[in-house]
């Protein structure tokens, strides 16, 4: 979220880029700007008023370019089958670091694991412990060709 301090701190970016800009580029620079703006309050209001499920998929992700996700959990609906939250966060970790963040509206990803699922690409598995997890394993590659 931009603060006033650092909404100060891009007028006078802006201000410099007057001297050294074409009045054609600064337009575009100002458009670009309040459209950056515009979507930074969007993704805060997201994250501060909306409600978000996180989860974390550990390193194995990486090599098999799935991610998991929990459906059901010993015969009990679970994960994204019950969630009330209105969008998913994913997080993607290797050796313990973030390696980057898929963040969806909870009824996309629904929709992309059923036709993941569907098209035979995902495909659904027992796991996590005691194999007592029902998950859809999806390819990142669904992901990306669905947004």
């Amino acid at each position: 979220m931009i603060s006033t301090g650092e909404l100060q701190m891009e007028q006078k970016i802006i201000q410099h880029q007057r001297k050294r800009l074409k009045i054609k580029e600064l337009k575009k620079f100002d458009l670009d700007l309040g459209f950056g703006i515009e979507y930074e309050k969007s993704l805060a209001n997201i994250l501060k008023m909306g409600k978000v499920e996180v989860k974390t998929e550990r390193d194995k992700w990486f090599n098999t370019r799935n991610i998991a996700i929990e459906l059901s959990y010993y015969g009990k609906k679970s994960g994204l089958a019950v969630t009330e939250a209105d969008w998913w966060a994913h997080i993607l970790t290797l050796d313990d670091k973030i390696r980057g963040v898929i963040l969806l509206p909870v009824e996309r990803l629904k929709k992309i694991v059923k036709n993941s699922v569907k098209s035979g690409s995902g495909k659904i598995v027992m796991g996590g412990d005691d194999e007592a997890s029902e998950l859809a394993l999806i390819p990142l590659k669904d992901l990306a060709n669905e947004i």
